[in-house]
């Protein structure tokens, strides 16, 4: 309805339209009810079901148009299929900015500059779903028209073809739930990133105190009429002095030590740390994706890991070891010991009976080659090419199949076949040996003979099938059933109508024994992280009798977690547990079986209340929450989906578990390497503070001007954080990866650490402060290459010190440098400027040109930190941390 009003001056019209109605005759929340609650209820009787949803759409089986108005209309109707990040507000960022330190120094310096004048700075039937991704279960679902028609976003289709009717699509689909909820994650800090912040808090804390007593005693001294200088004049005469020279007086000292201060405060150490892990994290890049930047010293902290198995410990592949027939095995290269009449029935169930093609290029080579429906199918059918000579081809001309059946919830598939050459017919079973021995009433012997399967025999049977699981096999039984031409007939017309094939009377054929198979040198790897005080645990969805053994298989379970039932608990044990249970038992679990999502996020959740560093390793969609709960995630790149890459720190290219080892290793470096450069940071800190403080307080007199304590800081925060953080030598490899890992309440500060300072700061304070008091008198000059030579030597002892920071704990500070061409290119790179700052940029630092000689001396002084650090590492410390 549309309302027009009209005014003689100005002309105006104003319309209102209605809303337009949507096309469509359902809504999103609607079709997101139904799939989640899946009423097929609703869907049948309100909606008229598959085709219902179809027309409310405006669409059918065979699509949409494609028409880019008609995509428009959807896409504003039910959204897109992208996945949104919450964004952070201005206010967000504005709160940050105003927690730093300096930014506050800064405001008030504005405040004042206007009075102090400091102005120097400005779907179809026989669908089969793995839904493993989303669940954890590793069994397959089907889905049918009626029965079971939804499917969700992340799940894979194995079997079976059908179209799709999309009822969601982006942040509307189970995905995109789950990815929403994750990129909620919480914003906790890294042990790292918490000392760092709480160092430079203490630091800049304690330099603010030290230039307030700095400016209090300047200015004491000047309004007391304290004589300074040469002529012992005197700077302050009440019946003299004007009051602008008192204002720019006292003005003057107040900027000094407030940009003092400011450049004091080690603002450069987040920075700088953050430059050692981006060389850190480009360094990494052919073989892992560092997703978040603190990732890879979190790693390095980690005290315990928790792995996924499939994909990871293991390579997704198969392999048949065993075959029962009769009353033993066969022989493992050829089954030359069974019956040829029973290798042909099961070369026959095999080929008809498995989903799944391979076909052999060549008939010498042992190569196999197919497209399969799973690991287990691909190594049946490859083990009955290589060891049983099957020709696929020849047995699919000889049969026709007649008809298929299902059973996916007991694991087990019928086929019925019709022989050509005698017009006999065959049913072929294949699955779980519980479900087709309780079908069978006979068995083949060896020779071939059929016996009957009594009691005992079915307890030898199954005595049998828990000995091949307790070595961590999958078993598969197979069995048959043949006709006579008169009963095939009326099984044939039967089975062409109904689908359903005959599972009664049938003569057990054999027991096939399959192994998930390792990763190549992963044993290597958990003894790795074992050297490394690192524990490791194994979370699989697979029963504990497979889990046992591979975790044997991956040393994960050592001889002595074996007689223990403390070791291997199943994921529905750990949840019934007690709080109290719980947290006492977690740390003895070595492998949790048949685990769910939930299990794996309570495991992570459990350690985590106990004081561990936890990292997981997960590709799965059911493995996002422990990921994202974990200190640290690890996702696999290949095999991981988008949900687990999402929720994960660290993505791995190349799906090899050693390169969680690598990452392990890279972590410890960098931890290392950033306590190197702490060491040598805070060295000029507490040298430049002492030295600035003890000259003011005693001359009035500022040695180490704002610019050129802004110089050495530019030095050390870039080049003194890079060049440490590319000493990453072999020797420092395997020594990090023998040492213990720091945990969340080891201190970033060591005692080791502490002693080198101090020992390397007395030094620096010692001969600087000769150098201000003594230094005319020593070298014969004036004031202005006095002032020069402390400058110098300072950022020389800088240089010097670099060496030392090397090694926190050894006395052979040279050792491997050779290797590290980046770090003497630097060292080289740092004195060439300081040439440069001292001979050519005098006016800008305030400095004056010194001759060879004073180049000579200020050397010699600074070189003497390299013997004064070899004497302080022999001063031993306790293990206990002081601070």
């Amino acid at each position: 309805m549309a309302s027009v009003r009209q005014r003689r001056n100005p002309f105006r019209t104003s319309i209102s339209i209605p809303d337009q109605p949507s096309s469509f005759r359902i809504d999103q929340s609607e079709l997101t009810r139904l799939v989640n609650e899946k009423d097929l209820g609703d869907l049948r009787e309100k909606h008229g079901g598959l085709g219902g949803i179809a027309r409310a759409l405006n669409t059918d089986f065979n699509g949409i148009s494609g028409e880019p108005d008609d995509v428009t209309r959807r896409q504003n109707a039910f959204g897109v299929n992208t996945f949104k990040r919450p964004a952070k507000g201005f206010f967000h960022f504005l709160l940050e900015a105003f927690k730093d330190l300096t930014h506050l120094i800064l405001l008030v310096c504005a405040g004042l500059s206007p009075g102090l004048a400091i102005k120097e700075s400005g779907l179809r039937e026989g669908w089969k779903v793995d839904k493993s991704s989303m669940t954890g279960e590793s069994g397959r679902v089907e889905e049918k028209n009626v029965q079971n028609p939804f499917l969700f976003s992340g799940a894979k289709v194995v079997h079976g073809e059908a179209p799709m009717l999309v009822t969601a699509v982006g942040m509307n689909t189970k995905e995109g739930t789950m990815m929403s909820s994750i990129n909620r994650g919480s914003s906790e800090e890294t042990p790292l990133q918490a000392w760092l912040n709480k160092l430079t808090s203490s630091i800049s804390k304690v330099s603010l105190v030290v230039n307030c007593l700095v400016l209090v005693v300047l200015q004491i001294l000047y309004f007391t009429g304290k004589k300074q200088g040469a002529n012992r004049k005197q700077e302050f005469d009440p019946s003299q002095t004007m009051g602008d020279n008192i204002m720019n007086s006292v003005g003057g000292k107040i900027a000094a030590t407030v940009t003092i201060v400011s450049v004091m405060i080690p603002e450069g150490l987040p920075i700088a740390v953050t430059l050692i892990l981006a060389y850190s994290m480009k360094s990494m890049r052919d073989w892992a994706m560092v997703r978040k930047l603190w990732a890879c010293e979190t790693m390095g902290s980690a005290t315990t890991i928790c792995i996924e198995k499939t994909g990871t410990l293991t390579t997704n592949q198969m392999k048949v070891t065993k075959l029962w027939v009769g009353q033993g095995f066969a022989a493992e290269n050829g089954c030359s010991s069974a019956s040829k009449f029973v290798l042909d029935l099961i070369r026959v169930g095999v080929a008809l009976n498995t989903n799944g093609g391979v076909y052999n290029p060549e008939p010498s080579s042992t190569s196999v080659y197919g497209l399969f429906r799973s690991p287990t199918e691909k190594a049946i059918l490859s083990w009955a090419v290589s060891q049983l000579s099957m020709d696929t081809q020849e047995i699919k001309e000889s049969c026709r199949v007649i008809a298929r059946e299902v059973l996916d919830k007991r694991k087990s598939s019928g086929v019925q076949i019709k022989k050509t050459m005698d017009d006999t017919g065959h049913v072929h079973w294949k699955g779980w040996p519980e479900m087709i021995l309780a079908t069978c009433s006979s068995f083949y012997d060896r020779s071939g003979m059929v016996k009957d399967l009594d009691e005992d025999e079915r307890k030898k049977f199954k005595q049998i099938i828990q000995g091949m699981r307790a070595s961590g096999m999958r078993c598969i039984a197979f069995a048959h059933k043949q006709f006579c031409a008169k009963s095939c007939a009326e099984a044939i017309t039967k089975g062409e109508h109904d689908n359903k094939i005959q599972k009664d009377s049938l003569t057990l054929l054999g027991l096939v024994g399959v192994i998930e198979l390792c990763c190549p040198g992963v044993d290597r790897v958990v003894q790795a992280f074992r050297d490394a005080g690192v524990n490791v645990k194994m979370i699989t969805g697979d029963n504990s009798f497979v889990a046992k053994a591979i975790a044997k298989e991956c040393g994960i379970l050592k001889p002595e977690d074996d007689a223990s039932d403390e070791a291997i608990v199943t994921g529905a044990d750990f949840r019934d547990y007690s709080i109290e249970k719980r947290l006492e038992e977690v740390e003895k679990i070595r492998v949790m079986a048949k685990s769910s999502s939930s299990d794996k996020l309570l495991m992570v959740q459990s350690l985590k209340k106990k004081g561990h560093v936890v990292a997981f390793v997960g590709d799965g969609m059911n493995d996002a929450w422990a990921l994202k709960e974990a200190h640290i995630g690890v996702s696999m790149g290949i095999q991981g989906i988008e949900v687990a890459k999402e929720s994960s720190d660290i993505v791995i290219h190349s799906d090899n578990f050693a390169s969680v080892a690598e990452v392990l290793r890279w972590g410890r470096c960098i931890y290392d390497n950033i306590q190197k450069f702490i060491q040598f940071k805070l060295t000029v800190n507490v040298a430049a503070l002492l030295i600035n403080f003890v000259a003011a307080i005693s001359s009035r007199d500022v040695p180490l001007t704002a610019i050129q304590l802004f110089w050495v800081n530019l030095i050390v925060d870039t080049l003194g954080a890079f060049a440490l953080s590319t000493d990453l030598s072999t020797e420092q490899t395997r020594e990090v990866m023998k040492k213990p890992p720091v945990g969340w309440t080891e201190p970033l500060i060591t005692n080791v650490m502490w002693r080198n300072l101090v020992g390397q700061a007395i030094y620096q304070v010692a001969v600087l402060l000769t150098l201000q008091f003594k230094g005319e008198l020593i070298f014969g000059v004036d004031k202005a290459v006095k002032r020069t030579l402390i400058f110098n030597v300072f950022v020389l002892c800088q240089v010097f010190n670099e060496f030392n920071a090397r090694k926190l704990a050894k006395k052979n500070i040279f050792e491997g440098i050779h290797k590290n061409k980046l770090f003497l290119g630097i060292i080289f790179m740092t004195v060439v400027l300081q040439v440069v700052m001292v001979e050519f940029l005098k006016q800008f630092v305030v400095t004056k040109r010194l001759s060879w000689g004073q180049w000579g001396a200020c050397v010699g002084i600074a070189a003497v930190s390299w013997p004064i650090a070899w004497v302080v590492k022999c001063i031993p410390v306790p293990r206990t941390p002081i601070l």
